[in-house]
């Protein structure tokens, strides 16, 4: 099972590329970023005015991604997840191509649906609903898979419509490996099964272990084989030398709480990831300060994955 870093990209470019050049030389397998372009803020009010949380830095992250590709080697870099709604699948294919090439064919190209409401009015994006937003999602990762990999695409949908589309050139990887993010039983799994290489969701091993038997479930359904598709879990990690505060804070954090505890509950709780059929664990650096984060990163491959 392999450990990747997700960098916190409300940080200034600096201390983004030093985590995860930090993070690269130190053994962590793939560093990811979130494509967001404000914060979340939970029961957003489109009515009401910005608030100050609202208003944070956030670095956009398809750039970061390209300046990432040219400083940090070795280490796979992919998004968690680009929302659907912000780019044309035809655009954004050219995009991962470009940089696939500038990292030498390390890019993962994580997609979503697209979610976070206070983006979409903000910027006078359309949302739309969740079905229409599933819809659309398909057919983009019809339209990415395609021109990843076919010399002209035609393709006639209800949201996109593309006419002899070419893409040059091809990404270095063939194919490039498309991760998508998502939970959802009856949809995001199904185009999990339909398109996607690698997946990802939030949760502990026991949501991983049902998640994956409902995705196993859509594979059967269209003749694919599961283990074709690589699995991957983001988890917040917090050390505790409580056992009492572990269980207070995963309380709080709920599905995103994945990793939190003592040294000999993180542990076992990588050990039952791997038991549930996870081949890799993402660590977000948001419960981390510039100043902790690396001694954090180090503690953790020291004593609960190289023990």
């Amino acid at each position: 099972m392999d450990f990747s870093f997700w960098a916190d990209t409300t940080k200034p470019w600096a201390q983004v590329v030093e985590g995860c050049q930090h993070a690269e030389a130190t053994g962590w397998y793939g560093l990811w970023l979130a494509d967001h372009f404000m914060p979340n803020i939970e029961g957003y009010d489109p009515d009401g005015g910005p608030v100050d949380e609202e208003m944070g830095p956030m670095l956009e992250a398809w750039t970061l991604l390209g300046g990432l590709a040219a400083v940090v080697p070795r280490v796979r870099l992919g998004t968690m997840v680009t929302g659907n709604t912000y780019r044309h699948p035809a655009v954004l294919a050219n995009m991962a191509a470009a940089v696939d090439h500038i990292s030498g064919g390390r890019l993962v190209v994580g997609m979503g649906a697209g979610w976070q409401e206070n983006e979409h009015h903000r910027y006078g994006i359309e949302l739309g609903t969740i079905r229409g937003r599933c819809d659309r999602f398909e057919e983009a990762c019809e339209v990415l898979t395609r021109l990843f990999t076919e010399e002209r695409v035609d393709f006639d949908g209800e949201y996109y419509q593309l006419r002899q589309a070419p893409m040059e050139p091809k990404p270095v990887q063939s194919p490039i490996p498309l991760m998508i993010g998502g939970g959802g039983e009856k949809r995001t799994l199904r185009t999990v099964a339909r398109f996607a290489n690698e997946w990802n969701v939030w949760g502990a091993p026991d949501d991983l272990r049902h998640k994956i038997s409902v995705l196993e479930s859509h594979c059967a359904d269209i003749g694919r084989d599961p283990a074709e598709i690589r699995k991957s879990a983001a988890a917040l990690m917090i050390m505790t030398d409580s056992e009492e505060a572990a269980a207070k804070l995963r309380s709080g954090l709920a599905h995103r709480g994945g990793l939190v505890g003592t040294i000999d509950q993180l542990r076992d709780i990588v050990a039952d990831y791997e038991a549930a059929g996870v081949d890799e664990v993402i660590v977000p650096e948001f419960t981390m300060t510039p100043e902790t984060r690396n001694e954090t990163l180090d503690r953790f491959r020291s004593e609960v994955i190289e023990a």
